[in-house]
C-alpha cells in the first residue's frame, strides 16, 4: 500500500512536501525534486527549514491554519502554494503539507485561455455580423451553428435547426450539406428553396477537414431575391448612365483666343440660369461640347442629359420621338404607348441639335413646351407637365429662315433668350497649336503612339489652311497625319500631313508667277522654270529632313539627278 501511494504521489504534476509534527520531511515527491532542484534522498528525514529556507510549514504546524494560493519565491522561480495542517481524528495536529507549482506555467496557461477567449469572441462577432447566411453541420449532418443572417433569410431560428437534421430547412431540392459530406468536395452555386416561405436561394458549401478528417460542412446562403433586386438596380443604373451623356466640361474646351474665351464666359453665365440657350456657329465648331459643358455646370448636372440630332431623325418620326405617343396612335405603335425624349429628360436637360431643320408643325409643339412647360403625346389629348431645360444649336441663319417663312418667329424669340455664338477656327487660328497638341495626346492613347509635337513647318501649313470644317476637320487632319507616321517618329512633319504634296505644288506654281511678277526685267522661260524648280527642291528637301533618297523618290527622279540639281542651283542645308 505504501508503495502504491508513493507511485501516485510521484505521478502527480503538483509538487508535494509533507512534514510530521516536529517539522521533519516525510513526503518529497518527484515534482518537488524538479522545482527545488533537490533529491528526495537529501530532503527526507531532515527539518524542513534546513532544506527550504522560505518554507512556512513550521508556522502552519504552530497555528493550525491553512494558507491558500500564496505566491512565494523558490530559488530562481516563483511558486503558488497551498499549505494545510494535517490533523488526526481527535483534531490534534500531527503534521502539515504544502502543494505547489511553478507560477510561470499558470500564467502561460491563463494567457492561453485569455487568448482563446478573445479569439472565440472575435470569431463569434464576425460570424454573427456577416450579412451572408451561414449554416454549419457536423459529420453526421446535424446542425451545430447558424448566424442571425441565416434566420433573416430562411425564417428559421437556432432552436429550429441546431441539433436537428440538415434536411429540416429544405423546402424544395436536395440538401447540399449531405452532398458535401458524401463527396468531401465543395459545391458552388446550388439553387434550392429553404424555410417556411420557400425562399429562393443559392448555396456555396465546403467540407470541414481537421487533420484530413471530415468534421462537418459549412454552407453560405445567398438570397436570390436580393441578387435579383441588385441586378435590377444595376441594369437601371446602366440605363441611366447611357442617358447621362454629358461627358464634357468647360475644361475640355481648348483655346485662349479672346473670341473663344468670351463665348466660354457667356456659356458659364448661362449655365447658372434656367433660361433657354441657343448655340450658334458653323458645323464643327464645338456646339455640342458647349451644350455638355453648360449642363455639367448647371444645377441639373446630376440629372439626365438627352441629346437629339433633329437633322438625323426623319421628319415622319421626329414628333413621336420628341413628344411620345399613345397606344394606337399609328400603325406599329407599341402597346401602352411610349414616352418621348422630353419626358425622359424630365428634371434634366434636352439638347436639340440642328434645330433649324425641324418642320413647322413640330415647331408649334415645341413652342408649347417652351411656353406652357407641358407636352401632348401623339394621338393623345392629355397634357403632361415636364421640367426640362432646353439647349438648342444651329448652323443656319435663323433670322433669314424666319424672313423666308421656314422658321416660326415666335419660336425664334423663345429660343433666342441667351444666344451664344461660337467662333469658327478661322477666327481663332492662334489656338491651332494648342488644339493640335490636344489631339496628339488623344490619338497617342487611341493608336498606341508616342508623338510629342508638330514641326514648325507643319504648323505653318496648318495656320495657312482655312479650315472650312473647323475644329472637327483639324481633329481628323491630325489623326490622319499620325497614321502616316512611322512608329519611331515622334514629331509630325509637313510630309506627314494629308495631301501635302498637292499643297506644295500649288504654292510653288504660285511662287513661280510671283518670281516673274517681282523681277525688274522679263525672264526667259528657262530662267522661270529654273527658279521654280530650285524653290520646290529646297522645300521637299526640308520636308524630308534633307534625306536625299527620300526627296528623290518623292520627286520621282534618280538620286544622281538630284545631286546634279542641288549642285546646279547651289542648294545647301
Amino acid at each position: 500500500m505504501k508503495k502504491e501511494i508513493e507511485i501516485i504521489l510521484n505521478s502527480t504534476h503538483d509538487a508535494m512536501i509533507a512534514v510530521d509534527s516536529k517539522g521533519i520531511i516525510t513526503i518529497f515527491n518527484r515534482a518537488a525534486e524538479k522545482l527545488t532542484k533537490l533529491s528526495s534522498d537529501k530532503a527526507m528525514g531532515r527539518y524542513v527549514s534546513d532544506v527550504i529556507e522560505t518554507t512556512r510549514l513550521p508556522y502552519i504546524l504552530k497555528t493550525g491554519e491553512s494558507e491558500l494560493n500564496r505566491k512565494q519565491p523558490l530559488g530562481d522561480i516563483n511558486i503558488v502554494t497551498n499549505r494545510m495542517p494535517v490533523k488526526n481524528e481527535k483534531g490534534n495536529i500531527i503534521g502539515a503539507i504544502a502543494v505547489f507549482r511553478d507560477i510561470t506555467e499558470i500564467l502561460e496557461l491563463a494567457e492561453e485561455i485569455t487568448d482563446l477567449k478573445e479569439i472565440q469572441i472575435m470569431l463569434e462577432a464576425i460570424f454573427n455580423s456577416t450579412q451572408d447566411a451561414i449554416s454549419v453541420v457536423d459529420q453526421h449532418g446535424i446542425g451545430v451553428l447558424v448566424n442571425p443572417a441565416y434566420t433573416r433569410i430562411t425564417g428559421l431560428s437556432k432552436e429550429d435547426v441546431i441539433g436537428k437534421s440538415c434536411l429540416v430547412d429544405i423546402s424544395e431540392g436536395e440538401s447540399i450539406h449531405l452532398k458535401v459530406l458524401e463527396s468531401k468536395k465543395p459545391i458552388k452555386g446550388a439553387r434550392i428553396k429553404v424555410g417556411p416561405k420557400k425562399k429562393d436561394v443559392i448555396i456555396d458549401a465546403a467540407p470541414m477537414l481537421v487533420n484530413g478528417e471530415l468534421r462537418g460542412s459549412v454552407g453560405v446562403i445567398h438570397d436570390l431575391s436580393e441578387i435579383k433586386r441588385l441586378t435590377s438596380e444595376l441594369d437601371e443604373a446602366k440605363q441611366i448612365i447611357r442617358k447621362l451623356e454629358a461627358k464634357y466640361t468647360f475644361d475640355d474646351i481648348i483655346g485662349s483666343d479672346k473670341k473663344l474665351v468670351n463665348a466660354i464666359e457667356k456659356a458659364k453665365i448661362a449655365a447658372a440660369t434656367p433660361a433657354t440657350v441657343i448655340l450658334r456657329g458653323e458645323s464643327g465648331t464645338g456646339k455640342e461640347l458647349f451644350a455638355h459643358a453648360i449642363h455639367n455646370a448647371s444645377n441639373r448636372k446630376h440629372c439626365q442629359f438627352v441629346r437629339v440630332n433633329c437633322a438625323a431623325i426623319s421628319e415622319s418620326i421626329l414628333e413621336s420621338e420628341l413628344f411620345g405617343y399613345e397606344e394606337g396612335a399609328f400603325t406599329g405603335a407599341l402597346k401602352g404607348g411610349k414616352k418621348g425624349l422630353f419626358e425622359r429628360a424630365h428634371g434634366g436637360t434636352i439638347f436639340l441639335d440642328e434645330i433649324g431643320e425641324i418642320k413647322m408643325s413640330t415647331q408649334a409643339k415645341l413652342l408649347r413646351v417652351l411656353q406652357e412647360k407641358e407636352i401632348v403625346r401623339v394621338g393623345g389629348t392629355k397634357s403632361i407637365s415636364i421640367d426640362v431645360r432646353i439647349l438648342a444649336a444651329t448652323n443656319i441663319d435663323l433670322e433669314k429662315a424666319v424672313e423666308n417663312g421656314r422658321f416660326r418667329e415666335d419660336l425664334y424669340y423663345r429660343l433666342n433668350v441667351i444666344p451664344i455664338r461660337i467662333p469658327s477656327l478661322r477666327e481663332h487660328k492662334k489656338d491651332i497649336y494648342e488644339l493640335t497638341r490636344h489631339f496628339i495626346r488623344k490619338y497617342n492613347q487611341e493608336y498606341g503612339r508616342y508623338v510629342t509635337d508638330i514641326s514648325k513647318e507643319a504648323l505653318e501649313i496648318l495656320m495657312e489652311n482655312e479650315w472650312q470644317g473647323n475644329v472637327r476637320e483639324l481633329e481628323n487632319y491630325i489623326g490622319r497625319a499620325i497614321i502616316n507616321m512611322k512608329f519611331n517618329e515622334t514629331t509630325i512633319k509637313s510630309y506627314h500631313l494629308p495631301h501635302n504634296g498637292e499643297r506644295y505644288r500649288k504654292n510653288n506654281i504660285e511662287s513661280g508667277f510671283n518670281i516673274v511678277k517681282n523681277k525688274e526685267k522679263t525672264l526667259s522661260l528657262e530662267e522661270v522654270v529654273g527658279e521654280v524648280e530650285k524653290k520646290y527642291i529646297e522645300q521637299i528637301l526640308k520636308n524630308n529632313n534633307y534625306n536625299r533618297t527620300k526627296t528623290a523618290n518623292e520627286l520621282k527622279i534618280s538620286v544622281r539627278n538630284l545631286y546634279y540639281k542641288i549642285k546646279k542651283y547651289g542648294i545647301y542645308k
